[in-house]
């Protein structure tokens, strides 16, 4: 793997990951950007504890460009994008838009009792390949093998900045999610404290390792392995599986076979034999309904200064299409009361899954 480090008009790091090492990636940007804005605001909910993210400057980011208006593909004479090679492998990028970052910015005096700080963070966009009309289930296994060399890269990287909690890789994908850009990408977010869903997670694993000795995630993943009604796929290195009270209509976890914190702690061939296992998962999804099935992809890594040994990096994986023309919705028990609702069994979902031809 061939690494290459520029930077943007405006300042942003960009960074190609390239299977050749031949590469040349010496094309500058030559846009005239606006200075870049500063960091969020950060308000802390009084009644849960929760942080969140004051982010006015996002509103205007971009929204659903025109495909030969899309700032993620490669640049060309007269049309010039944020990335300036004229193509490229894989490439990592600072987001123009961030919900947070390290460009100092003045607080607001909002009142009331949160506790309010600066959003010091750093936000990424990594785009998994130059083709605007793939997917991340179209890319080849070596392709996908540098994207997760590129994952595994950054949260080593992203780690070691100053005031970063966690760092969580990820990928929306479908209008239906809510993506503002259709060309295939995902984001990486350097947060400035631990999120909820892993603080919670986390707790469970404590009290699991109290009170038997052994690690959460490492049971779940047996139970399921040897119950296997619900296993989707599986290799020697990872399993995937609709866990036992999912959430989504077709929700599939991925666990590696061995315990790590975090990608960085990946051996090569398990990096290397996570791909074809999930593009696998990825087109049975879409071949559910015979439609693409709009998803998000979430890599749950350990905090950078707790609970490390507490911590099995997976990745969650949940689509939101229950029927080839319904959607699943977060409505009043979801959004209000965090209560949700399947309306598919998960051992059905898995089965259903299993049956898909891929080729």
């Amino acid at each position: 793997m061939k690494r290459t480090v520029t930077r943007l008009a405006d300042g942003r790091e960009l960074i190609y990951f390239d299977r050749r090492d031949d590469a040349d990636r010496s094309a500058p940007d030559l846009r005239d950007l606006p200075p870049r804005p500063p960091a969020s605001e950060l308000r802390r909910d009084p009644l849960t504890g929760d942080w969140v993210a004051i982010a006015g400057h996002r509103q205007n980011r971009t929204f659903h460009p025109a495909a030969d208006a899309c700032p993620l593909c490669p640049s060309t004479p007269g049309r010039p994008t944020e990335i300036p090679s004229a193509d490229y492998d894989v490439v990592v990028f600072e987001n123009r838009f961030p919900s947070f970052s390290a460009t100092p910015g003045d607080l607001a005096q909002a009142g009331g009792l949160s506790e309010v700080r600066p959003g010091i963070g750093r936000c990424e966009v990594v785009c998994f390949t130059s083709d605007h009309e793939a997917s991340f289930a179209d890319l080849s296994p070596g392709r996908a093998a540098l994207v997760m060399e590129a994952w595994a890269d950054r949260t080593a990287e992203l780690s070691a900045l100053p005031g970063v909690e966690q760092v969580f890789c990820f990928e929306n994908r479908g209008r239906e999610i809510g993506i503002t850009l259709g060309h295939p990408h995902g984001q990486i977010y350097a947060y400035p404290y631990v999120t909820p869903r892993t603080l919670r997670t986390l707790a469970m694993a404590a009290s699991h390792a109290e009170r038997t000795g052994r690690d959460l995630f490492a049971d779940v993943l047996a139970a399921e392995r040897e119950a296997g009604v619900r296993v989707v796929a599986a290799n020697d290195h990872w399993t995937a599986f609709v866990p036992a009270a999912a959430r989504w209509p077709f929700e599939v976890h991925i666990y590696p076979h061995r315990r790590v914190p975090d990608l960085c702690g990946l051996d090569a061939a398990e990096r290397a034999s996570f791909g074809p296992l999930y593009t696998g998962v990825l087109r049975r999804l879409d071949g559910l309904f015979g439609v693409a099935m709009p998803y998000v992809a979430a890599w749950h890594q350990a905090p950078i200064s707790t609970d490390r040994k507490l911590s099995y990096a997976h990745m969650e994986l949940f689509g939101v299409r229950r029927a080839s023309n319904r959607l699943k919705h977060l409505a009043g028990s979801e959004s209000a009361m965090g209560a949700f609702v399947n309306d598919v069994r998960p051992e059905d979902a898995a089965d259903l899954l299993r049956r898909v031809v891929t080729t």
